[in-house]
């Protein structure tokens, strides 16, 4: 059975920084884009990073832009996503989901196969 399951979540004060993971289970990251999607409470989610397979195709919302990076391990079957410079708006739940068409690097969920069930971010005093 295919699986995302992401962690590293939490709480984090203003200008702080967390590392959230996304390790595959029962398939192959090698061969799926992946991307990260935020919801915040009373809104959409909404796309903010993905990565194709070969990691060579980054893209990313013009709102962490400069803030965010995505990486990947391929051993570790993991994408990440480094948040660095948090603000209160980027308080949401984050998912991250698989796309089998590894070059797409999408920021809409319909593009995407696989979805993990998500982890809590609150940047907050």
């Amino acid at each position: 059975q295919s699986q995302l399951v992401e962690s590293g979540g939490g709480l984090v004060q203003p200008g702080g920084s967390l590392r959230l993971s996304c390790a595959g289970s029962g398939f192959s990251l090698n061969y799926y884009s992946v991307g990260w999607f935020r919801q915040a409470p009373g809104k959409e989610r909404q796309g903010i990073s993905s990565i194709s397979s070969s990691g060579a195709g980054t893209r990313y919302a013009e709102s962490v832009q400069g803030r965010f990076t995505i990486s990947k391990d391929d051993a570790k079957n993991t994408v990440y996503l480094q948040m660095n410079s948090l603000e209160p708006e980027d308080t949401g739940i984050y998912t991250c989901a698989a796309n089998h068409d590894g070059a797409q690097v999408a920021l809409s969920v319909y593009e995407y196969d696989v979805w993990g069930q998500g982890t809590q971010v609150t940047v907050s005093t």
